[in-house]
């Protein structure tokens, strides 16, 4: 079984993130692309459709409100970058709600929900097989401003909040984005990043030294809170 799918999304390279993905699985039939709800209303009077990718913040018509349209929807990924639709969007009985930069191991389980609900014999890459350029090297998409930037995690030296921004700082630059520390924290990889602060997440393999109080990276000294101090010098002394 091919599932016919369609991606709704007002930004080109969010549409191309997400296509790029589902490259990686045969059992999904990407049938076309579309920038708004009126496209994809256009696209479902001619196609039949089983899953869409849908954004939510378009221009026109919000994909809340699109799906509320249709008499029998598809169904639904919501890809966003905003949570607070969150629980709307699972009132709709979207199968997943994946909010963006979406990390490709996130994406995995959102598609591992739609095989089982299609019973569709899955073929799809596990997180230890996928291609040598994802395994490698994990990317994030990262809201800068108006762009969605793409960052390579292994480039990551730390993560500061903001309030509801955050600095992610690099070896030659320091990039803002709207977004909390908190949801930036479960898209990185485990194994690699470790919360230190409530306001400070660090790359576990850019840590030059530490003390009972804080950690070095770039010659810049990072503290260690209290609730974390425990975990920190367990994660440190094993590495």
């Amino acid at each position: 079984m091919k599932i016919k799918t369609l991606i709704v999304d007002d930004e080109p390279h969010a549409i191309e993130i997400i296509e790029k993905y589902v490259e990686n699985f045969p059992e999904i039939d990407l049938v076309s692309k579309c920038n708004n709800a009126i496209q994809a209303f256009q696209v479902l009077q001619q196609h039949k459709i089983d899953l869409i990718f849908l954004d939510i913040k378009m221009p026109g018509l919000l994909g809340t409100d699109f799906i509320r349209s249709l008499k029998n929807p598809p169904k639904i990924i919501f890809t966003t970058a905003y949570q607070d639709y969150a629980l709307e969007g699972f009132d709709l009985n979207a199968v997943d709600y994946l909010l963006k930069p979406i990390p490709f191991d996130r994406f995995l389980k959102a598609i591992d929900k739609v095989f089982a609900l299609y019973k569709v014999s899955s073929q799809k890459i596990s997180i230890a097989e996928r291609p040598a350029e994802q395994a490698s090297d994990v990317f994030l998409y990262l809201r800068v401003e108006r762009k969605m930037v793409k960052v390579n995690v292994n480039d990551i030296y730390w993560i500061e909040s903001l309030k509801d921004y955050i600095k992610v700082v690099l070896k030659d630059k320091v990039l803002i984005s709207k977004q909390k520390i908190s949801l930036l924290e479960e898209l990185l990889p485990e194994e690699k990043f470790m919360r230190i602060h409530r306001s400070f997440i660090v790359a576990t393999h850019k840590i030059e030294s530490y003390h009972a109080y804080s950690v070095e990276v770039l010659g810049i000294e990072l503290p260690i809170g209290r609730n974390y101090k425990t975990e920190c010098h367990k994660r440190l002394k094993s590495n």
